[in-house]
């Protein structure tokens, strides 16, 4: 008998229906296309991806991985929400991206399929849209190669960041579709860095992701308070 997927249908339904609007820096995936060019050289810079195999746990329609894959790495992105995937495939074909490929599968599946198969694995403001976290953590650690990276981002769990990245981002200034988080599946740092350390993943760098409503400007620093990533490398 097959495991229940790790995946909340009302959130791949929430994505899927928003698909059409992936590649539109205007639309309501515009932080994920203005945040995109730090993330990738924050990821670059602890592992640069010229020449390696890359997984995008989570990938969406593909703006990480499109990037990742021009960056020079052989890139494979997966998502659950097939609408989505479609997109990213279809932005591929149209771009002429290289070396990049897309599936519908879970990332627990695929961890059983091809451990330790990628030099680095992404898995990028996923965590917080998933039933048990822990256990995509677990998949993402058994798929890396010894040696290899795996990079996480997340929302902390704090008033903080529920006024900030809920009421600020979805309500008051209207950077993403209401809804789109919800304050009892945000994932704190500590939470995070255990699942990472329980998985067999040692915690290298933890840093946060600012935004400056003002001046529009996004940028990385050491308050993980709101938004944060996490560097993390398997021995």
């Amino acid at each position: 008998m097959n495991a229940p997927l790790n995946a909340d249908p009302a959130e791949l339904a929430k994505f899927s229906e928003l698909a059409h609007r992936w590649w539109d820096p205007q639309s309501e995936f515009a932080p994920l296309h203005h945040i995109n060019p730090l993330r990738l050289e924050w990821i670059n810079g602890h592992c640069p991806l010229d020449g390696l195999r890359v997984l995008d746990v989570g990938c969406g329609g593909g703006i990480l991985s499109d990037s990742m894959a021009r960056n020079g790495a052989s890139v494979l992105g997966i998502d659950l929400a097939g609408k989505a995937l479609r997109v990213a495939q279809l932005h591929a074909l149209e771009a002429q991206t290289p070396n990049i490929a897309y599936r519908e599968v879970a990332v627990e599946a695929l961890a059983a399929q091809a451990p330790e198969s990628f030099d680095a694995v992404t898995c990028m403001e996923m965590l917080e849209h998933v039933p048990d976290p822990a256990s995509v953590v677990r998949a993402c650690a058994q798929l890396v190669k010894p040696g290899g990276w795996v990079f996480f981002s997340s929302i902390n769990r704090n008033l903080k960041a529920f006024l900030f990245a809920i009421v600020g981002a979805e309500y008051v200034l209207r950077l993403l579709p209401r809804g789109t988080h919800e304050y009892n599946k945000l994932v704190r740092p500590s939470e995070l860095a255990r699942d990472c350390r329980a998985g067999g993943l040692d915690v290298l760098q933890t840093r946060g992701m600012e935004y400056n409503p003002l001046t529009r400007r996004y940028w990385i620093s050491h308050d993980t308070s709101v938004n944060y990533m996490l560097a993390t490398r398997r021995p």
